[in-house]
């Protein structure tokens, strides 16, 4: 994974390059060739659908039984999950720097040049300007789109017309991640990533009702203290698992704002977890899965070490992994062993496996969309 960083000011881009220049680290090694599948389930691919190149980030998501994706140049797609047939597709004219959230009927992404956009039926419903760049999809909810932005203010807009509803601003650190965050509502509690922590916001005001620290900054220089939590965020019921970048991995009890658990872990990409375990993806390929109740490890595996992973999907009895080569990667819950393997386009999966009723989709960096079902 390339780590790309954003910095608030002339003076702040020129600390950030001289640390880059100091901190260069050996090439890691390369990983050892992938033996021939397991093949010990059986899949199918359902359908694939092509929208466009997409870079890291631009992940898409299920709501209404309907797969809402995007590309890059501003395509926007809205998929029949079960067929794999197109509802609609939207053109919007200018790239995009975040995915898509959808509640089924309204979709939101944000542009390069700072632009909320709302499309329903395919066409552009409003856009909204935006006073900072947010690398995060909006999440569309209770006919409301909430937006996280990289200065760590949360916002919220009318999904039917773009009336800006309430924005809560928080005090912005030199430098913030140029990747997904979390936002996600947890009942009647919206809940956002900011900064090492997982912050609950009233949705109708913004106002906060409690925070719970993951991580908290250390290190000497701006890049060492960078902690912010990074999505996605797995969420089952109250409990809201999550990620403080190369920092910690922890759950949290979203109905009180207390933290249950926090462990250190060296990872960049979101977590996910069932009943059980949660799982994570580490910075050198290792898989780890921890005790959901308590913390403890569960298990690691090193099979897919320096392979470059993104984030985590549970699945039942397997977890779905991708990697930079267009694998994903179906391993045991258990224990992590291969159940089998699945292939795309070759070029590297941009988002977290999604679950899409009973359909699993990757969206890939060439655009292809890709769905399987078990056999």
């Amino acid at each position: 994974m390339t780590l790309r960083f954003l910095a608030r000011g002339a003076g702040a881009l020129l600390v950030l390059a001289a640390l880059a220049a100091c901190s260069s680290k050996p090439k890691a090694p390369e990983p050892a060739p992938l033996p021939p599948p397991a093949q010990l389930m059986g899949t199918r691919q359902a359908w694939t659908v092509q929208v466009g190149e997409s870079p890291v980030g631009l992940s898409p998501v299920f709501a209404g039984g309907r797969v809402f994706a995007a590309g890059a140049s501003g395509t926007v797609v809205a998929i029949d999950a079960g067929s794999g047939a197109e509802a609609w597709r939207a053109s919007l004219g200018t790239p995009l720097s975040a995915g898509v959230g959808s509640d089924g009927v309204t979709a939101a992404v944000i542009t390069r040049d700072n632009h909320l956009v709302a499309v329903r039926d395919g066409r552009e419903l409003w856009r909204q300007r935006l006073a900072a760049r947010s690398f995060t999809a909006p999440l569309v909810a209770g006919q409301r789109v909430f937006v996280l932005t990289a200065d760590r203010s949360v916002s919220a807009f009318d999904a039917g017309n773009g009336a800006r509803l309430w924005t809560q601003t928080r005090t912005a650190d030199p430098l913030v991640l140029n990747q997904p965050g979390a936002l996600l509502a947890v009942g009647d509690t919206l809940v956002a990533g900011l900064s090492g922590r997982l912050a609950g916001l009233n949705p109708d005001n913004g106002a906060v009702r409690w925070e719970a620290p993951l991580a908290s900054p250390r290190g000497t220089n701006e890049v060492e203290r960078l902690v912010d939590i990074v999505g996605p965020a797995g969420r089952l019921g109250g409990s809201v698992c999550a990620r403080a970048f190369n920092a910690a991995v922890g759950c949290v009890d979203a109905t009180r704002g207390s933290v249950v658990w926090s462990r250190p872990a060296q990872g960049t990409t979101g977590i996910h977890g069932d009943d059980r375990l949660v799982f994570g993806t580490e910075s050198d390929g290792r898989v780890l899965a921890w005790r959901r109740e308590s913390g403890e490890p569960a298990w690691t595996s090193e099979r897919l070490k320096y392979r470059t992973l993104g984030a985590p999907l549970a699945l039942g009895r397997v977890v779905a992994i991708a990697d930079s080569n267009g694998l994903v990667h179906l391993v045991s819950r258990e224990d992590g062993t291969e159940m089998t393997r699945l292939s795309t386009d070759g070029s590297p999966i941009v988002a977290t496996p999604l679950l899409a009723g009973d359909a699993l989709v990757v969206q890939t960096r060439n655009g292809g969309l890709f769905a399987w079902r078990p056999q």
